[in-house]
C-alpha cells in the first residue's frame, strides 16, 4: 500500500522555499551586487561582433608596423587567477596572469591560425543569428583542427579573450542532460514541450537561453547525479507520488546546458533545488559544480563515502518510498 502524502509532510520544504524567497526579496531591495552579476544579460550581437573586429584590427596593426601579431587572454589553467565569491561562485581576478599566443613562435603559430579561423566561424554565426554546437564546428573543419579537444580549448580561450560567455558566441554544447516532471516550456522554434506527458525524460535543449514561457506547479527541483538513479525515479513515478516536482540529471559531471537549465528554473520559478548525489568526494564535487564550480576535500580526509545504489540492498524502492520522502519531510538535507 502506498503511503498517503499530506501537505504537512512537506512543511520543511515549504519553510525552506519561504526562506529562499525572502532572501531573494531582500537582495532585490538592496540591489545586491553579487545577484546582479549572476543575472547580467549576455552581450548583444553587435557588441560581440565589435569585440571580434577589434581583435582583427589589432592583428592588422601589428602587421602594419612590421611586428609579429600576439593574441592575449586570461590564463584559465592557473588557480591563482581565480577567487571564490560565496554568492556567485568562481570569478576571475581583475589582474590575472595572461596567456600569449605569438605568431612568430614556431610552437604557437598553428594555434594562432586556428584561433583566427574559429573567430571567423563565430563571427559568421553571430552575424547571421544562427547557432552551432562545438561538434558541428569541428566536423566542418575536422582536418584543420585535428581533434574536438583542440577546438573546445580554442573556443574557451576565445570566450576568455573577448570576456563573454560562450553562449554569446552562439556556440553550444551538445546537451546530455535529461529532465522530467511538472514542467512545460516553449523552445526557441516555438515547439511546446510538456515534460510530464512522456513516459521517458526530455533531453535538455542545447540553447537554454531560447526557452520561454516556463510553467510549473512544482514545489522543488531534484538534481540527480546518476542517470541510473534518475531512471529509477522515473520508473517509480516519483514526480507524481509526492508533491509535483521536477527532476533533472546531467548524467555525472553536468554539461553547461544542464547547469543553465537548473539556474533558469530557479530564476523563473523560485523553488528550492536539492541534489541527490553519492556521499563521496566525486558526488560532492558534482553538487558543487551545479552551484559553484568548486571542490570540497572533507571526504578525502575522512576516507568515508556512501553510494546511492547501496539503498537498493534494503529494497528496490527504498529510495523513492522511504529515503527521499523522509529527507524532504524532515528537512534532512545539507
Amino acid at each position: 500500500m502506498e503511503p498517503s502524502v499530506r501537505v504537512a509532510d512537506f512543511e520543511a520544504v515549504e519553510r525552506h522555499r519561504a526562506v529562499l524567497q525572502q532572501r531573494l526579496c531582500v537582495d532585490t531591495e538592496l540591489g545586491d551586487v553579487s545577484q546582479q552579476l549572476v543575472r547580467t544579460e549576455p552581450l548583444g550581437s553587435s557588441d560581440v561582433l565589435k569585440k571580434i573586429e577589434n581583435v582583427v584590427k589589432e592583428t592588422l596593426t601589428y602587421l602594419a608596423k612590421g611586428e609579429a601579431p600576439v593574441i592575449t587572454f586570461d590564463k584559465r589553467s592557473s588557480w591563482e587567477n581565480i577567487w571564490f565569491d560565496g554568492n556567485v561562485g568562481l570569478q576571475m581576478v581583475s589582474d590575472s596572469a595572461m596567456s600569449k599566443v605569438k605568431c612568430e613562435c614556431p610552437r604557437s603559430i598553428h594555434r594562432f591560425a586556428l584561433i583566427l579561423k574559429a573567430l571567423a566561424m563565430i563571427y559568421k554565426l553571430v552575424q547571421s543569428n544562427t547557432y552551432a554546437t562545438k561538434r558541428d564546428l569541428y566536423y566542418n573543419e575536422s582536418q584543420l583542427f585535428g581533434s574536438q579537444m583542440i577546438l573546445d580549448g580554442i573556443i574557451n580561450d576565445i570566450s576568455c579573450m573577448l570576456k563573454v560567455p560562450r553562449r554569446s558566441l552562439h556556440v553550444l554544447s551538445t546537451s546530455k542532460g535529461c529532465i522530467a516532471g511538472d514542467l512545460c516550456y516553449t523552445e526557441e522554434d516555438g515547439n511546446r514541450v510538456n515534460c510530464a506527458c512522456n513516459s521517458t525524460a526530455i533531453l535538455v535543449p542545447s540553447n537554454v537561453d531560447g526557452i520561454q514561457n516556463l510553467k510549473s506547479a512544482a514545489k522543488f527541483v531534484l538534481v540527480v547525479e546518476k542517470d541510473a538513479t534518475f531512471q529509477r525515479l522515473l520508473d517509480d513515478d516519483f514526480c507524481t507520488k509526492l508533491f509535483p516536482c521536477i527532476i533533472i540529471t546531467g548524467k555525472g559531471v553536468p554539461d553547461l546546458s544542464t547547469r543553465l537549465m537548473v539556474r533558469k528554473l530557479w530564476d523563473i520559478l523560485h523553488i528550492p533545488a536539492f541534489a541527490l548525489v553519492d556521499a563521496d568526494p566525486h558526488g560532492i564535487e558534482i553538487m558543487c559544480i551545479y552551484k559553484y564550480g568548486s571542490r570540497m576535500e572533507i571526504m578525502e580526509t575522512c576516507k568515508v563515502k556512501a553510494e546511492i545504489q547501496a539503498l537498493e540492498s534494503i529494497s528496490s524502492d527504498y529510495l523513492t518510498r522511504v529515503y527521499l520522502p523522509n529527507k524532504l519531510k524532515f528537512g534532512g538535507w545539507i
